[in-house]
């Protein structure tokens, strides 16, 4: 018999390194390990002499270093992903990291956790990485035929809370508030550090069922949030990691509705921006039909919405007007609904910023992409007479869409007045979103380039670039 090649290894530091910050023996974490692991149906036998061979590096295979990372975080207290343990293998490094859509919601966690702790870190896969369509069409078929998680609740760790769960809430409207008036490029690390620091710890803590699916819900809707913001700083390949790991969140909390808005809000509007108008019709299809009776009105008309800007930018105008009748007519049904006191009525604290206003700004884009210029103009000054002053950004971009839409009139020297209201407007913003829109703007006046106006315009944004 042939003599088994021997295979040189290197010691296993990083788990060195763990098994001392946890303060724990070698034959206590495979404690831990086997009745982790009997948590999750495995008949796990290990002892200190396995404990010693993973120092050693050797790879323990299956599901066991995750089972041996979610011991080692119990005993500290926050998440530990198989990239801290020095078990990852080639699976988890940093090119896939955020990409996929987890089949567990142990995976989920981990996954997730990866993404922020890289993030904080500033990976430069992260920043430098493109998308690609198919990694955000993809995990959309995921969401629409996986089964619901049937159990979320965890044991080990800090105690987690309802009150723990409306801190996180609490906090993601605060940051709202502030990117909308500000820009995402104040307060995306803000944002980006309370998840690694803060809401880790808590998705590794112990909380039950409810409190778990609650808590799966806040924190989803923290990390699209997150995503928005990397769109918003000109991270897209990035935005699309966060998304897709939102909609993984959103699976585990239960909420097939705000999985549906991550597909039509957040990851068709990236595939919009990127110039894939196939994607965002694919997406917000998918969106109807993996949240068909789930949404309230208003969310419907959102989803309809964002299938209608698909069929603009393809240039489908039959198509694009029968999604937009949808979105206008369950517009019309939310506010009946909602009574004469213009409340959102059972509508989710997620879709009820979006209003007639939000939906008007919608349209606009869809008859700009047309060509509609009339069609555009109305919309664009319905949208500016419903944003309050406080969507400083969305009325930044309003009027760069009027403005567009004068253009299109061939009433250049009215665009360039409303264009300038926009810039004033940015001036105050730290937002990659608004200076493409004005960007866009511009090359809409380049054959009117020999115009004076627009040469002053021209001028005036190089002073302020200055």
């Amino acid at each position: 018999m042939a003599a088994r090649p021997l295979v040189a290894r290197q010691p296993n530091e990083r788990l060195q390194a763990l098994i001392q910050e946890a303060g724990c023996s070698n034959a206590g974490l495979a404690r831990r390990v086997n009745m982790c692991g009997a948590e999750h149906g495995l008949d796990l036998r290990y002892d200190k002499t396995s404990v010693a061979r993973w120092l050693r590096g050797q790879q323990p295979r299956g599901r066991a270093p995750a089972i041996i990372a979610e011991a080692l975080g119990r005993k500290l207290g926050r998440t530990v992903t198989i990239d801290e343990i020095g078990m990852a293998n080639g699976k988890n490094l940093a090119s896939g990291v955020g990409l996929r859509f987890s089949p567990t919601v142990l995976g989920a966690i981990e996954q997730v956790c990866e993404l922020w702790r890289s993030d904080v870190g500033r990976r430069d896969f992260l920043s430098g990485s493109s998308v690609a369509a198919s990694a955000l069409v993809e995990p959309s078929r995921d969401w629409l035929i996986s089964a619901p998680d049937a159990q979320v609740g965890r044991t080990g760790g800090p105690r987690v809370g309802a009150s723990d769960v409306a801190a996180v809430r609490a906090m993601t409207q605060a940051l709202v508030d502030l990117d909308h008036t500000y820009g995402s490029g104040h307060v995306r690390p803000v944002v980006v550090h309370y998840l690694n620091s803060v809401v880790s710890g808590l998705l590794a803590g112990s909380y039950r069922e409810p409190v778990g699916r609650e808590l799966f819900a806040a924190v989803a809707r923290l990390t699209e949030l997150a995503g928005y913001m990397a769109v918003d700083t000109g991270q897209p390949g990035l935005a699309q990691r966060y998304y897709i790991q939102a909609l993984r969140l959103a699976q585990a909390a239960g909420d097939r509705g705000y999985g549906g808005y991550v597909l039509a809000a957040s990851m068709s509007h990236l595939a919009a921006q990127l110039g894939n108008p196939r994607e965002i019709a694919q997406l917000a299809r998918a969106a109807q039909e993996g949240a068909r009776g789930q949404v309230t009105p208003r969310a419907q008309s959102m989803f309809c919405a964002a299938e209608a800007r698909g069929h603009a930018l393809m240039g489908d105008a039959r198509a694009a007007q029968a999604a937009a009748g949808r979105a206008v007519a369950a517009m019309e049904a939310a506010g009946s609904a909602s009574g004469s006191d213009g409340g959102s009525g059972d509508d989710p604290v997620w879709i009820a910023h979006f209003d007639e206003a939000y939906l008007a700004d919608e349209l606009a884009h869809c008859h700009r992409d047309l060509g509609q210029a009339e069609a555009a103009e109305r919309c664009a000054r319905e949208a500016l007479a419903g944003h309050p002053e406080g969507r400083v950004r969305r009325r930044a971009i309003g009027f760069v869409l009027l403005a567009t839409a004068q253009v299109q009139k061939r009433e250049v020297e009215q665009a360039v007045h409303t264009g300038m209201k926009a810039v004033e407007l940015l001036g105050g913003l730290r937002s990659n979103r608004g200076a493409e829109y004005l960007e866009d703007f511009q090359q809409r006046l380049e054959p009117f380039g020999e115009e004076a106006v627009v040469r002053e315009f021209g001028a005036r944004l190089e002073l302020r670039a200055a």
